[in-house]
């Protein structure tokens, strides 16, 4: 098993996963307390995105072992009670648990994943339960949800 150490959110590590913004502390320039377009979420013709609820349990250790993707849409992940740990690799067809990484998510940060990226729950840092908001198109989960379960080998552990 390979462990990985959850790295702080920066753009410039984050960027080639996605995009993210801090929704509960929004800076630069805004409408009054409007603070528009932080962060795309391209969709096409008359796709409806769908807001669904996760309830994410804190697991010790932090391990990794499976991972899904969507391809033809984004995902967006935001936590509204605590801190989570969320784990990336890059967009590929075939699984490579070997070019993981992790970040360290604050509570209230809106993260925008590629399509085509491996990743899978956030997990919650403090609290038992994460209380999860992920937004895709609607059904996405059941027409373009790409789930592996690793073979223990490949199996990671994510440490703070």
């Amino acid at each position: 098993m390979r462990i990985i150490k959850a790295k702080q959110l920066s753009k410039d590590e984050f960027e080639k996963y996605g995009s993210y913004t801090d929704v509960t502390s929004p800076n630069g320039y805004g409408l009054g307390g409007f603070y528009p377009d932080r962060v795309g979420f391209p969709v096409s013709g008359e796709m409806a995105l769908g807001i669904s609820a996760l309830k994410s349990e804190r697991i010790e250790p932090m391990r990794v072992t499976k991972a899904e993707y969507h391809n033809k849409t984004s995902e967006g992940i935001c936590c509204l009670n605590d801190d989570v740990v969320i784990h990336v690799a890059p967009a590929s067809d075939v699984p490579v648990p070997e070019l993981t990484e992790a970040f360290y998510v604050p509570k209230g940060t809106f993260i925008r994943l590629n399509p085509g990226v491996w990743h899978l729950a956030a997990l919650p840092v403090h609290e038992a339960e994460a209380q999860v908001m992920i937004l895709l198109p609607e059904r996405t989960y059941v027409n373009d949800c790409i789930v592996v379960e690793y073979k223990e080998e490949d199996w990671i552990e994510i440490q703070l």
